[in-house]
């Protein structure tokens, strides 16, 4: 079912990518705000089997990050975007996003950042990591990260949701998610996001998440004001 989901959500987000988008100056720029969460009660998170470097790997337990919901029932690292806006707010790639492998696991789980971006991989272990990229659209990045090598730098060109393992710990996960606009938020430990600088008007706003899909509805933004958009996303039945 995961794998039903990262192909939904690739197609969705490719469909994303090819939406020509134009720079111009917004005015009376609206904000959209509102909470992903999570519809009945979430599984608790799986304790993981740690079956290398223990000394390190192990030094305290986890857990599948796959699907986080807070205490409230807000669903943390889902990914919102606007995937249909054609015009609005100068965005460009950035340095020196970071990713790192810190007791052997991804943090944080999930980053958003635009095309063109270079990610900096770290390596606080200080052991043998090997991050490897499931890809569709980019390069795929497949590269053994010894302990002496702190930091690799990876550029991404093209938007994509990219799915991020390690070849030396079978449970390492975690996920880039490349936009192709400005317009994105990844919820936070309770499930908010905050979007702001949209110019007025009707959109498709979207909710990735890397197990339970994507979702999406129609908000209006009003000029110069804040508009609420909440999302409930629902198990996937087998």
């Amino acid at each position: 079912m995961r794998k039903l989901a990262f192909s939904v959500a690739l197609v969705l987000l490719c469909a994303a990518a090819a939406y020509p988008y134009e720079v111009v100056p917004v005015a009376n720029g609206g904000t959209i705000t509102g909470i992903v969460k999570y519809d009945g009660v979430a599984p608790k998170p799986a304790r993981l089997e740690i079956g290398k470097d223990k000394d390190v790997c192990g030094a305290q337990p986890l857990f599948d990050q796959s699907l986080v919901v807070g205490s409230g029932g807000g669903i943390a690292n889902a990914v919102v975007t606007i995937t249909d806006i054609a015009r609005g707010a100068a965005f460009k790639p950035e340095d020196g996003v970071v990713f790192d492998q810190d007791g052997c696991e991804y943090t944080p789980h999930v980053i958003a950042f635009p095309a063109g971006s270079t990610i900096k991989v770290l390596n606080s272990d200080g052991i043998l990591h090997s991050i490897h990229t499931v890809s569709s659209i980019n390069p795929i990045v497949d590269m053994a990260q010894p302990g002496f090598k702190k930091t690799i730098n990876v550029t991404i060109a093209k938007p994509e949701a990219i799915k991020i393992t390690c070849d030396a710990h079978n449970w390492m996960e975690g996920w880039w998610y490349v936009v192709g606009n400005p317009y994105y938020a990844v919820t936070d430990v309770a499930g908010h996001f905050s979007i702001a600088n949209v110019p007025p008007g009707t959109y498709t706003l979207q909710v990735w998440q890397e197990k339970l899909g994507v979702i999406s509805h129609r908000v209006t933004v009003p000029a110069g004001a804040p508009v609420t958009a909440d999302f409930t996303m629902k198990p996937h039945k087998d």
